[in-house]
Formats: C-alpha cells, structure tokens, sequence
C-alpha cells in the first residue's frame, strides 16, 4: 500500500470513530446517558454550560479516566447560594488545600456527584487538577 493510501484510509477510519463522539456532544447529557446532566473529557466539563430551575438537581459524572473535581468557584457563585464541591467542603479554599495535600474530593472513574440549585443566577466551577487546561463550567439557574 503506498502513503497516499494508507494516510487516506488512516483518517477516514478516526473521522468514522470519531463521528459517535462529535454527535454526542450535542446534546446536554453528553458521555453519560440518562445517568447524569454533565459528563467530564479529560479536560472539559461536557457541555461547559447547562440551563436549570430553581430546585433542579444536577448531577455530574467522571466519564474519562482521569480523577476530577466540581469545585464552585466562591466569588462566582450568587452571594445567597449554597457553597458546592465534590468532597463537600465548605468553601474553595478548604477544596484547593484538601485535593492538593491528598486528592480530597477526587470524583474516581465512573462515580458521580449532585448539587440541587436553590438560588437562581450564574454559578461558576471548576475542576482543581485540570483548572490550568480550562476545565471550567457553569450552571444557569432560572427561575
């Protein structure tokens, strides 16, 4: 087989096993079926944003085979809101330190973690170990 065939058949057959992928990430329960509301790539929270109701619970889970965190960002989260984190710290910088010092609140391969949303208004967070590759989300709540 010459080059122009073997580099032609090599990336119709990644564009054919990546097509499952890309039609995936369209929908708001991408990687993770009816089981949670966002799944987490190596290094992304799938889909980055998700629209909510006051009392709506959401549910992420650890679809990749890295461990994560869902960690609220203090300061990006409305000021009457219930502070949010895998490993149910009470503020970011117990979670920074906690993951840092022993992986605390580390969501393992295939394990879940769920917020219910009471105030309405933007709530960011992030992901510790993958903050500096832009693994960042954020939660709409409406009323």
């Amino acid at each position: 087989m010459d080059r122009r065939t073997l580099l032609a058949s090599v990336g119709t057959a990644t564009a054919v096993g990546l097509s499952g992928c890309l039609a995936l990430s369209s929908t708001s329960r991408t990687n993770c079926g009816e089981a949670c509301d966002i799944g987490m790539s190596a290094s992304a929270f799938r889909p980055g944003e998700l629209e909510v109701s006051v009392g709506d619970t959401v549910v992420w889970k650890n679809t990749s085979s890295k461990a994560h965190t869902v960690t609220a960002y203090e300061g990006a989260i409305p000021e009457d809101a219930a502070y949010f984190a895998s490993g149910g710290f009470d503020g970011e910088q117990a979670a920074r330190d906690a993951w840092f010092d022993s992986r605390g609140g580390a969501i393992p391969v295939g394990e879940t973690f769920e917020h219910t949303f009471e105030v309405p208004g933007e709530h960011a967070y992030v992901c510790i170990p993958h903050e500096r590759g832009g693994m960042t989300g954020k939660i709409v709540v409406t009323e």
